[in-house]
């Protein structure tokens, strides 16, 4: 999905992330898909450049397991002088929580780039399953989550 790069490009992609994926995961990790997906969308309009076009690509992979879903969101925009990454933050300060907010509710998180420019990643592994250290070096488990034959939502 290509979104616009403001607010309204937020809310577009948290609508059609809750629309699609509503009767396809529970309740509760649709509440923590749509939060980190509105973390990684306004950091990128708060804090990175646009695509060209001024839009921001939003994306997200669904793939079955036998013990639920693992799921994969991407957003991509046109790239930042620095690179995302978890700050120190004073407990009264208004802001800077966003990717804490994205570490705590996913399996892991990390940073691509490429030519077109960066790309924040989530990856929420099925309940139970064993997690691995976040941050923007990590990996997504299997290598890049838009490849091979699963099923792609956006």
């Amino acid at each position: 999905m290509v979104v616009p790069h403001d607010g309204v490009g937020a809310r577009q992609a948290r609508h059609w992330l809750a629309g699609e994926l509503g009767t396809a995961v529970p309740p509760a990790l649709l509440a923590d898909l749509v939060a980190v997906l509105a973390e990684l969308v306004g950091n990128a309009v708060r804090h990175a450049d646009p695509l060209p076009g001024g839009v921001i690509r939003v994306g997200w992979r669904l793939r079955p397991t036998p013990i639920g879903p693992r799921i994969f969101l991407r957003v991509t925009d046109g790239g930042a002088p620095v690179e995302p990454r978890i700050r120190a933050i004073d407990p009264d300060a208004p802001d800077g929580r966003g990717l804490h907010i994205v570490a705590g509710l996913s399996s892991r998180w990390g940073v691509d780039q490429d030519g077109l420019g960066q790309s924040v990643w989530a990856e929420f592994e099925p309940a139970g399953s064993p997690t691995e250290p976040v941050g923007p070096q990590a990996e997504p488990v299997g290598g890049n989550a838009f490849d091979g034959p699963d099923l792609v939502i956006a």
